[in-house]
């Protein structure tokens, strides 16, 4: 297992959208295995594997409620079937935008499906932080970012700023 290294905005790598997986690989196993050690590092709750440079639809999320607890799930090939008309407003972070949070506002719940490790497929309805945390990841996965959701002042100030301080990493 590794940590990889989290691409972050104004990454060009980040609005690609994510291929999907045809079969389950010792590659993608270990894909997984990484992202979540990187996750677990960051520290976050959700990881596409864009955010580290691979653009396959592979999502690596925990959204444990107990502190110390750990709840790892993985959603190869997620898709959102359907979603509901009522939403709710989390405050959102990205480990691809460090140290910047907005309120977003999406479907309360949604159903999803996806295939497992063991290449089952899924259904399943999310709700709470668990919806709000998968929608953030397909996003990832279609090359949207949480400040896509924002005001055009807000999302241009938060680009202006990360593509700087980019600039100046780069001398």
């Amino acid at each position: 297992m590794a940590i990889r290294e989290i691409i972050s905005l104004p990454d060009k790598r980040l609005r690609l959208v994510s291929d999907s997986v045809e079969k389950i690989t010792p590659d993608i196993r270990t894909l997984v295995e990484d992202m979540f050690e990187t996750m677990y590092d960051a520290p976050g709750i959700g990881l596409a594997a864009i955010q580290v440079a691979v653009p396959l639809r592979v999502v690596t999320m925990d959204v444990a409620k107990k502190e110390g607890e750990t709840e790892p799930r993985v959603f190869i090939n997620p898709e959102i079937l359907s979603s509901s008309e009522e939403l709710s407003a989390y405050e959102e972070g990205c480990l691809s935008i460090p140290e910047y949070y907005e309120e977003v506002e999406r479907p309360a719940t949604v159903r999803i499906r996806y295939m497992d490790l063991d290449g089952q497929v899924h259904e399943e309805d999310a709700e709470g932080l668990f919806a709000t945390c998968i929608q953030h990841e397909v996003d990832h996965l279609n090359g949207v970012l949480f400040i896509d959701y924002l005001s055009k002042l807000k999302r241009d100030r938060v680009t202006k700023k990360f593509t700087k301080a980019a600039k100046l990493a780069a001398k």
